[in-house]
């Protein structure tokens, strides 16, 4: 794919999601965020894309990159505040991501569309400690254009330890089983 091509996926993606996240014209969408379809997608590990580095400033304003974490298993969750099925799913990401701390799985949030300060009172109010980036208009999110976009806020990716997109889970009832089940599926390179 050529740069121009690129940025022209890059643009369209960004449209897409900004359109859809605006709640206007979509049927499925209430509270400013398009309704997720439940839709779970498995990538065949031979046919996994490479993921994107993810890198910016985290809540606390220091430099973030998913560099730091190659090797392990990363589930990146694209998050606000602001947004009914996030503050819903939060519990299960927790969960997980304290139950997984010692398996080789680091858990990154991209916050969109939300300030600092109202992201920070979410994770204290959930007790989310794993990084998030602070990601306004969600480039980071815009990177996986090629492998699998984001559809809806949330969506979740598990990318498998050799940094390529595993899973795309697109769920407004992501539950703590579902999650754990395919992280163990990608990591036994079942899915």
């Amino acid at each position: 794919m050529t740069h121009r091509h690129r940025v022209l996926a890059a643009v369209i993606g960004a449209l897409v999601l900004v359109t859809g996240c605006s709640g206007a014209g979509n049927r499925g969408s209430t509270g400013g965020y398009v309704t997720a379809n439940g839709a779970i997608t498995q990538v065949d590990p031979a046919d996994r894309q490479l993921a994107p580095i993810l890198e910016g400033k985290d809540l606390d304003g220091k430099p973030f990159t998913s560099e730091a974490f190659a090797g392990k298993t990363l589930v990146v969750n694209v998050w606000g505040s602001w947004c009914p099925p996030c503050r819903k799913e939060a519990p299960a990401l927790k969960l997980v991501s304290d139950e997984y701390a010692d398996k080789n799985v680091q858990f990154v949030g991209i916050l969109v569309r939300d300030d600092v300060a109202s992201a920070r009172a979410f994770n204290r109010k959930h007790d989310i400690t794993y990084p998030s980036i602070d990601d306004y208009s969600n480039r980071n999110g815009l990177g996986f254009a090629s492998s699998l976009p984001a559809q809806a806020i949330p969506t979740t990716w598990i990318i498998d330890s050799k940094g390529r997109v595993a899973v795309r889970i697109v769920s407004e009832n992501l539950t703590a089983s579902t999650l754990s089940g395919l992280i163990d599926d990608v990591q036994a390179g079942v899915a």
